[in-house]
């Protein structure tokens, strides 16, 4: 049960807290004085509650335990510790923080504001007393509080189904006011100056009212089957245009739909009333960084599953697009347009290709627009996401031209990815006046530990005081945004969301957030990818299976050495394997999985490892902490002796052969691990899930979510990776003793990914999100106008300066 802390049980508890501390004055003097003896001024909730369980321990009986400091202790996510006092930033439940300063002199307890907890930890940084009280200090919470919004966890991640319900039942019970905003919404609908829904005819809603009357009685005369062309005459006078559907079935339908909702409205016909408007003709796709292409681009630097998910996603929102505009009766080609960075220096790549086809699709394509510098000059070489700041506000106008250009007029939906593409969304859906809706990927606060604190300490490779500007900004201004997974937003009970780290946080000397986001905004919304079902698929499909791959396959993995792309030699080849395959950086941990394995005698003596990631010869890379990443590969091989039973090969790129790959592992009864400190969600496994190959995979992120545990593969803490290598043998030593063992979490893999995982759902809801937040953002104050002003200012005054100091 989560308590229910309002600012009245939060000034109960302090109370009660004080009140613990009063009386039982020798414990509670012994829990601060431990804590304070670590000589530690900073202290992350993993170290407070072992700590406090060893204290525990220590002290025979329970006197330690049930008590409101033990309760402090359990909702602490951080500890601020001075000489005299012990600050801590507790969250009692999702989403809900109170801070509070426990002074061991007086042995007392106060409640502390956000922004006073910031600046003790700003006092910290700066090494003095002194902290910058007139410094700026970012507040949205006053801009939201006239929004509705959800109360329970339940529903963070769930946004919009949470809209329908508060703002359908306002809207249509404002004296007919409601009635009369959705008619205006009907009938501003067009495509390609092509009037749609309603013409002239209709006036007002009791002519809208009389209109539907008169449609669905000459409907009930007519051929269900007969098509708009054949009706168009006698709906045209009533005062109908194309778009209520194709036949006289479907027509009627959407008719009767909206007089259900003008009769009594509900959440679920709105939702379906709006799913039927013809409102997505085209959208635009942002993702500058990096190498995006359709091929020989997996792999390299900053290139990764987000090219994997937005073509995948592309293939998927063009087939739901065009069934819907089918459905609807109109004939209309969807355009979608994927927008990044032409590199002229394509190393091989396309990534030099103005306008490429996208594979699969009829009509979307990958429009590449240069970065340039300040005389106008095209930038020839790739550029690190780490450093493309200074170029994103002039390709946002450039790109916005192009778009313009290619599409002919502007597109319907925005979609923003990740950092940067977030960025150069909300700048082009500001000027366009479109509907913006924002996908991370990963957002970087949360993988760099107190990245945000000491930014100054890596600005010079990260600049992070542009990226999370750029993503406070982004965040806010988004109508919408779409998440793989609820911990993306909310973490769980015990951890802390990647959205939900910006709700408060300071970078000294820079700016202070006291109220950044509130996940609790229905603008949350929960829309889980899934994997390329033609590419990724069962095994034991032996009638769909690549077999003329596998001879190269098992070169892959059992030949030599001699191209100088691979290093290892498998000597045991009757052994089942262990894949993983990513890119090589420090956060997804393929070195710490190699280190797991060395560690580990019965790992090693049941299985042999499989990594597909980077380069053999660091000198190919031009990301460093690539490169770093590589050379530790190399350590550790030699270290631990492994050649004999590690197997190394280049990144692989190939699509087709990877899904061939994920099933050939598959036969020789293996497993995927995926060992990534943080996982925002976890693409490849749901790649080698889909495939039936059981996976391991870090329990921090997405995968969390994705699997169940012990059902449909396993969790792993990447922490902790003596116990993780340890699980991971267990499951060899189990299937050798029960056959059926490893089949059974395959089939419950298969079953997960067909239940939640999947491109067709994806699609559905998301464009269903589309409409739904287009007609909110029109009949009300969606827009949130003062919010965008506030933070029209913030870009100007904050971000601005910032890109500017980071050389072109």
């Amino acid at each position: 049960m989560e308590p229910n802390l309002n600012n009245n049980n939060s000034n109960d508890f302090v109370t009660k807290l004080n009140g613990y501390l009063q009386q039982h004055h020798s414990q509670a003097h012994r829990v601060l004085h431990h804590f304070l003896s670590l000589d530690r001024q900073l202290i992350l909730r993993s170290e407070l509650i072992d700590n406090y369980q060893q204290l525990c321990e220590e002290v025979h009986g329970d006197e330690l335990k049930n008590t409101p400091l033990a309760m402090a202790i359990k909702w602490s996510q951080e500890a601020v510790l001075t000489h005299s006092s012990m600050c801590l930033a507790l969250r009692p439940r999702i989403g809900v923080w109170l801070y509070v300063c426990i002074h061991v002199e007086s042995m007392g307890a106060e409640k502390v504001s956000v922004g006073d907890f910031l600046r003790l930890k700003e006092r910290l940084v700066n090494g003095s007393e002194w902290s910058d009280e007139w410094g700026l200090e970012v507040d949205l919470e006053p801009f939201s509080s006239e929004y509705y919004k959800p109360k329970e966890s339940r529903s963070i991640g769930r946004g919009v189904e949470y809209l329908n319900r508060r703002l359908s039942s306002r809207l249509f019970e404002d004296m007919g006011k409601g009635d009369q905003r959705l008619l205006d919404f009907l009938r501003v609908h067009s495509c390609r100056g092509k009037q749609l829904m309603l013409n002239d005819v209709v006036q007002d809603v009791v002519g809208l009212r009389r209109a539907l009357r008169d449609g669905e009685d000459y409907l009930e005369t007519q051929d269900p089957a007969a098509e708009w062309d054949e009706l168009s005459q006698e709906l045209r006078k009533f005062g109908f245009e194309p778009g209520w559907g194709r036949n006289a079935a479907r027509i009627n339908e959407t008719i009767q739909i909206l007089q259900d909702i003008l009769e009594a409205s509900s959440p679920d016909t709105l939702e379906a009333f709006l799913g039927r408007i013809p409102m997505i003709f085209s959208l635009a796709i942002l993702s500058p960084h990096g190498w995006f292409g359709q091929s020989d681009v997996l792999g390299r630097p900053d290139t990764g599953g987000q090219v994997v998910y937005i073509l995948d996603q592309v293939r998927a929102l063009e087939q739901d697009m065009k069934r819907r505009l089918y459905e609807q009766g109109l004939d209309i080609e969807p355009r979608i347009v994927v927008l990044t960075r032409l590199i002229p220096e394509a190393e091989g790549t396309n990534c030099n290709q103005h306008l490429e086809p996208i594979i699969g699709t009829h009509n979307a394509h990958i429009l590449r627009v240069p970065f340039r510098n300040d005389a106008g000059e095209e930038i020839p070489h790739w550029i690190s996401r780490f450093e493309i700041w200074p170029y994103l506000e002039r390709y946002a106008q450039d790109a916005e031209t192009e778009l313009l250009a290619e599409l002919g007029g502007r597109p319907d939906l925005i979609v923003g990815n990740y950092s940067d593409g977030n960025l150069v969304a909300s700048l082009m859906a500001h000027r366009l006046g479109v509907t913006q809706c924002n996908i991370a990927h990963a957002l970087e606060k949360t993988k760099y530990l107190y990245s945000d604190l000491y930014w100054r300490d890596n600005e010079d490779q990260y600049h992070f005081s542009c990226q999370f500007t750029a993503d406070l900004f982004a965040m806010n201004t988004a109508d919408f945004i779409i998440t793989s997974t609820y911990q993306e937003i909310a973490g769980t009970a015990n951890s802390v969301g990647q959205y939900e780290a910006h709700t408060a946080f300071t970078m000294p000397g820079l700016y202070r957030v006291v109220h950044g986001i509130d996940v609790y905004d229905p603008k949350f919304n929960i829309v889980s990818p899934g994997a390329d079902s033609q590419v990724y698929f069962p095994a034991t499909q032996t009638d769909r299976r690549l077999h003329h791959l596998l001879p190269e396959i098992e070169e892959l993995i059992f030949g030599d050495n001699t191209d100088g792309m691979s290093r290892g030699i498998l000597t045991h080849r009757d052994r089942p394997l262990i894949f993983t395959m990513a890119r090589m950086d420090r956060i997804k941990n393929i070195t710490g999985l190699l280190e797991w394995y060395a560690h580990s005698k019965a790992l090693r003596g049941e299985a042999n490892l499989f990594i597909a990631s980077a380069y053999i010869d660091p000198q190919r890379s031009s990301d460093a902490d690539e490169r770093a990443q590589i050379k530790k590969m190399h350590q550790l091989m030699d270290r631990y002796q492994l050649n004999d039973q590690v197997r190394w090969v280049e990144g692989q790129v190939d699509r087709e052969r990877n899904g061939e790959l994920y099933r050939f592992i598959a036969d020789q009864r293996g497993v995927f691990v995926q060992p990534a400190l943080f996982e925002a969600f976890g693409l490849t496994v749901i790649e080698a899930m889909s495939t039936g190959l059981p996976t391991f995979a870090t329990c921090f992120g997405g995968p969390l979510e994705i699997i169940e545990d012990g059902v449909s593969g396993f969790h792993i803490d990447p922490n902790h990776g003596d116990q993780a290598a340890e699980h991971i043998a267990e499951f060899f030593a189990r299937c050798k003793e029960e056959p059926e063992y490893w089949k059974e979490i395959s089939q419950g893999a298969l079953q997960r990914v067909e239940e939640r995982y999947t491109w067709e759902r994806y699609a559905e809801r998301m464009m269903t999100l589309s409409r739904i937040y287009g007609f909110w953002r029109y009949v009300t104050d969606l827009e949130r106008t003062q919010t965008q002003r506030y933070l029209d200012m913030f870009y100007s005054l904050q971000l601005r300066p910032l890109v500017s100091t980071i050389e072109k």
